[in-house]
């Protein structure tokens, strides 16, 4: 008599992937068929990006407060901080090249045709933000407010004061460390139930993406879309793998810990959607709780290495399709003023296209370009948000490191 072999369940990583490529069949037979009807999917697309939105301001805030409360010496915390910021910058920096290198090399937007001026050119409306506003937005007027927002960036801030408030307090705060472990354990584990329906809304996102453009948006701007691909191949081969082995990263654990959360920022283009499991997953590969939660939320203000790769890129495919001519140096000038106003616009919905907006008005270059990118933005937008969280993942592996806390395990 033979025994029933037990059936082996699907991860959840192959659950997403079985979800992603139901979405696009689907989404091509809806493409066909009937395009308005794709429509109908978009509602559970958005549905996941809520449940995940609801958790992101309490779990950056309570995770970020314990970990800097509990941490006894506030100096450490400076220097932790003055390391990943400078990495952050280089490394950001180093984005930029990349993007600008493959774009001069490739020219895309070399004969391209744009479309004719009209409103378009108030589909996204933004003005280069000066260094005193960008200052001023990263302190919040109400903590309230900017966790109604997701704005990350004004979080960090108001959480890394608070938590060296209460670290200063002594045993009189221990009751607020408490909670606040309790409330970020909470959190992971909701992080958890809502990864059930990641599945499906990773479906529905692609079924809706393909549905409404047709397979055919694979082919429109295919010249922007691979050099941007190739690009990001690029960075993270030449750059990011480079800074791994420097640093002695477990590249086989990590690509292993990455694996679930780069896929879901791939198929929902969301950085957000990305996070609360990219903290988990990070903290397993043994990067202490206080690193991650200090880390990983600070580099989505500041390192985000695929969207400053995709806007140097962006902005010279709409100056190569209006015909203008930048210099080397407008180009460098270019690629310091996307690395000030990147950072002014963290946390904003599409705020790689409000970016990209500003740097195209201070530059008299036609904001018509954007609505050429706009039809395949979403494709881009995959791919440079998956860069976002594996190069953060690797910041905070990578700080640990230096900071001599990685646990290292076989």
């Amino acid at each position: 008599m033979t025994t029933a072999r037990p059936r082996r369940r699907l991860s959840q990583s192959q659950l997403i992937i079985v979800g992603l490529l139901a979405g696009i069949v689907v989404g091509a037979i809806f493409s066909r068929v009937a395009p308005a009807r794709a429509d109908l999917f978009r509602p559970f697309a958005t549905l996941f990006l809520r449940l995940i939105k609801m958790i992101v301001a309490p779990l950056i805030f309570s995770s970020l407060v314990a970990g800097i409360a509990g941490a006894s010496n506030g100096r450490r915390i400076g220097r932790m901080g003055l390391r990943a910021i400078v990495y952050f910058e280089i490394v950001t920096a180093l984005a930029l090249v990349v993007g600008l290198a493959a774009v001069n090399l490739t020219r895309p937007g070399v004969g391209v045709q744009l479309p004719p001026p009209s409103g378009a050119s108030e589909v996204v409306a933004a003005h280069p933000q000066s260094w005193d506003q960008i200052l001023l937005h990263a302190v919040p007027e109400s903590i309230v407010q900017a966790m109604a927002q997701n704005d990350v960036l004004q979080i960090v801030i108001f959480a890394l004061a608070f938590g060296l408030a209460v670290g200063r307090i002594g045993d009189k705060g221990k009751p607020i460390v408490a909670l606040m472990e309790s409330l970020t354990e909470a959190m992971f584990t909701l992080t958890n139930g809502i990864m059930h329906y990641a599945p499906v809304g990773v479906g529905a996102a692609i079924a809706y993406t393909v549905g409404h453009g047709g397979l055919a948006v694979l082919w429109n701007l295919a010249a922007l879309v691979a050099t941007l691909y190739g690009a990001l191949v690029v960075f993270l081969v030449g750059v990011l793998v480079p800074v791994a082995l420097i640093a002695r990263v477990p590249l086989r654990r990590f690509l292993r810990a990455i694996k679930e959360p780069a896929l879901i920022a791939f198929s929902t283009a969301s950085s957000e959607a990305a996070l609360p499991r990219a903290m988990e997953t990070i903290e397993e590969l043994g990067v202490p709780r206080p690193i991650v939660a200090f880390i990983l939320p600070l580099g989505y203000s500041f390192n985000l290495d695929g969207s400053t790769l995709y806007l140097s890129l962006a902005s010279m495919f709409v100056a190569q399709a209006a015909g203008v001519h930048l210099s080397i140096g407008q180009q460098a000038t270019m690629l310091l003023t996307l690395m000030l106003t990147s950072k002014g616009v963290a946390g904003v919905a599409r705020a790689s296209l409000v970016v990209l907006a500003a740097t195209l008005g201070a530059y008299h270059l036609p904001l018509e370009g954007i609505t050429l990118i706009l039809g395949v933005d979403t494709l881009m937008d995959m791919a440079r948000t998956t860069v976002n969280v594996i190069g953060n993942c690797l910041a905070t592996v990578v700080v640990a490191r230096w900071e001599g806390e990685l646990v290292d395990q076989g």
